[in-house]
């Protein structure tokens, strides 16, 4: 274990824990969840990410990094007419669909027939636009951002590992020098509580199996290509046995679905992480403990997080996302006879479009997949 596979991990934890937890808690408050229920959601959800994300690196000895649903954490907060135990009703089912989807042998052939530089190609475009956000929030806050930079560009001459993490130091420092308050601190551990399921037609059809496809298609099986992409095989079945199991067991104590995760892994596959490819999958343990930690101390955490500017949490987003940046660009374009299919699906998965609400990413494979399919027929003909 290097100390760089614990930064990298620390930042992804904290990257995807404070960038997409209002949401959550948007959902929640559809649903009508009491603090108790909501609270018990978001410890359950990390757990089951923080055991699965450390069970599944262990088990494959490759670098698997799990989040939570964020897509459908917004299908959850646009719902309406559905109490907090028929949401439960429809996490289970939806945790279920998914460990069933595991079992089939065809998805995973599926995902390991994706070519790789389209798979690196949906990649960058992902990353591309947290990268961007770094110029515009350096130009509207310059006082507090221009120096952040400058850490990070001078810490990673020396070392790539802890740019990040000396960015991030430099940024609360000057938040919170500037005038930023503190937030009243108090150490009040969740509790879990269990919620009885409701089964009904309407959470069935109206949010179980959306959030099924919505999870599988915005985010599995772009996890899965952003695995492929960094060079490693993806752990299909079980990744999508071990989740659904997992979300099953978190949605009876208030818990949406997990999944794989596609930027906060990019942090978590390069170079950067351990220059050894094999040993990389380290990196899914130290994940796992510090969403346990999250999940111990995320009312605390989460408080602090409210207070510090927004500008600050985007730029080192996107600092932490450059290296990943750079070796999904190179690994996209490194065959010319995909490099057609690898542009088009990085352009489409950084335009942001979203379908039926499906995101980019998807819609980006889907293009990628097609110009390359339509590639070899024309070679085949010629």
């Amino acid at each position: 274990m290097r100390l760089s596979v614990f930064s990298a991990a620390f930042v992804a934890a904290l990257v995807g824990y404070g960038s997409t937890i209002t949401l959550v808690l948007a959902a929640a408050a559809a649903l009508g969840a009491t603090p108790t229920e909501t609270a018990s959601w978001v410890f359950a959800v990390c757990i089951a990410k923080a055991v699965g994300s450390a069970g599944l690196s262990a088990y494959a000895r490759v670098p698997v990094v799990l989040a939570w649903s964020t897509p459908g954490a917004a299908l959850i907060a646009a719902s309406e007419g559905l109490s907090m135990a028929e949401g439960v009703g429809a996490f289970v089912i939806a945790g279920l669909l998914i460990l069933l989807t595991g079992l089939v042998r065809p998805l995973e052939r599926l995902v390991s027939a994706i070519p790789s530089g389209i798979a690196a190609g949906m990649l960058a475009g992902v990353l591309l636009p947290f990268c961007l956000k770094v110029p515009p929030a350096a130009a509207a806050e310059p006082a507090l951002i221009l120096p952040v930079v400058s850490v990070f560009l001078a810490v990673r001459l020396w070392s790539p590992a802890f740019a990040v993490l000396a960015a991030l130091a430099t940024g609360l420092a000057l938040a919170f020098a500037g005038g930023t308050g503190l937030p009243a601190l108090s150490l009040t551990l969740p509790e879990p509580v269990f919620i009885a399921p409701v089964w009904s037609m309407g959470a069935l059809i109206g949010l179980a199996l959306p959030l099924y496809l919505v999870t599988m298609a915005s985010q599995n099986l772009p996890g899965f290509a952003v695995l492929r992409g960094a060079g490693y095989t993806p752990p299909v079945r079980p990744a999508l046995t071990v989740t659904g199991g997992l979300s099953a067991i978190a949605a009876l104590f208030g818990g949406h679905t997990i999944n794989m995760a596609a930027i906060t892994a990019a942090i978590c596959l390069g170079d950067d992480v351990h220059p050894d490819r094999a040993e990389r999958w380290k990196v899914g343990l130290a994940y796992g403990f510090f969403w346990a930690c999250l999940a111990v101390f995320g009312p605390l955490i989460l408080a602090i997080f409210a207070v510090l500017p927004p500008a600050l949490l985007v730029v080192v987003v996107g600092l932490a996302l450059t290296a990943p940046l750079i070796g999904a660009t190179a690994a996209a374009f490194a065959k010319p006879e995909e490099r057609f299919a690898a542009a088009t699906t990085l352009v489409t998965a950084a335009s942001g479009v979203s379908v039926f609400g499906v995101g980019g990413a998807f819609w980006g494979l889907l293009a990628g997949l097609a110009v390359h399919g339509l590639s070899r027929a024309t070679r085949r003909v010629a």
